[in-house]
């Protein structure tokens, strides 16, 4: 009787355990990366001294956390901390770079080249000036045609919401997924277009809005920084493209001058981000930054948190 309670005792410490780690964000984080509570400890401090360690207010979506992750890229191995850097958010305009890893591969089995030409479909013509002023290009329209080259520019550099639409198209939706699922980001699965419902493709009006991690978001930037997203090729056309990046009004408004930051920006409504590879030749970072904050509200919080996150890195 003893022998058979203390097995099933065994047992059920055995399911407790398998439990525990099915839900323990470690065992998303891959192997290659080395979780540093330490780092994530001061991290936690940055964030509440900017004051965004609340749950924010985020009106009819109801309420949202930020969600941080940092990348020392100094060392022997790179040491990850961060704020709920498994939360799930609306990652607005960043996904485009989940995009143009997808073009990239295709580019680089062959399947076309980045001097494929593309017409803008009506539908997807949704740009009706550029999304930063500055960008003295004209804005895409319906029977533009393209080529893949300029148009993942568009969609990166100047974050363009009609090349993005094209560029989905032309990877599919179903394709860049399996990238992402490759790559164990599950979760953080491309399913909208830059567009509104009534006018999205067909199987497409109901699914659920796209949403990603920085935990994903950095471990993705990672890949590009060793060469891994892929291949090389495509991590080098990566960095190009968001070496490229037209939009400084967030975190790099905390770097020194001089800072290198391969990046892709996003904001919409409640919600402002940027994610990134910090590079001044002797600091070296990956970040990424969501913040469920109004883009006009964010920008000083971004500066604060960057310079301080910048001084870490250079310590």
């Amino acid at each position: 009787m003893f022998k058979n309670i203390l097995i099933l005792l065994c047992f059920l410490v055995m399911l407790t355990s398998i439990h525990s780690q099915a839900h323990n964000p470690q065992n998303d984080i891959p192997g290659y990366l080395y979780p540093d509570p330490a780092l994530s400890d001061t991290l936690s401090a940055i964030v509440s001294r900017a004051g965004l360690d609340r749950v924010f207010d985020v009106g009819e979506h109801g309420t949202d956390k930020i969600s941080l992750a940092v990348i020392d890229l100094r060392g022997n191995h790179p040491r990850l901390g961060g704020v709920n850097m498994d939360h799930f958010i609306y990652p607005a305009s960043v996904y485009k770079m989940y995009v143009a890893a997808e073009v990239l591969n295709q580019v680089s089995q062959g399947i076309y080249s980045l001097y494929e030409p593309v017409v803008v479909k009506p539908h997807n013509a949704v740009d009706r000036r550029m999304s930063l002023r500055n960008d003295p290009r004209p804005v895409p329209k319906a029977g533009d045609t393209l080529d893949v080259n300029y148009l993942l520019d568009l969609m990166i550099t100047t974050s363009s919401n009609t090349a993005a639409n094209e560029m989905i198209d032309l990877a599919t939706r179903e394709k860049i997924n399996e990238m992402m699922h490759r790559h164990n980001w599950h979760g953080s699965e491309v399913t909208r277009k830059f567009l509104g419902r009534a006018v999205e493709d067909p199987g497409y009006e109901e699914v659920e809005g796209t949403v990603t991690c920085a935990l994903h978001a950095t471990d993705f930037l990672y890949r590009i920084h060793a060469g891994k997203m892929i291949n090389p090729w495509v991590s080098q056309q990566m960095m190009t493209l968001l070496g490229r990046q037209l939009d400084k009004s967030k975190l790099a408004t905390g770097f020194p001058a001089g800072t290198m930051f391969y990046h892709k920006t996003g904001w919409w409504s409640f919600w402002a981000h940027d994610v990134g590879i910090v590079d001044d030749g002797n600091t070296r970072f990956v970040i990424a930054a969501f913040l469920p904050v109004r883009q006009d509200e964010a920008r000083l919080r971004f500066q604060q948190i960057a310079g301080e996150i910048f001084g870490l890195m250079s310590d």
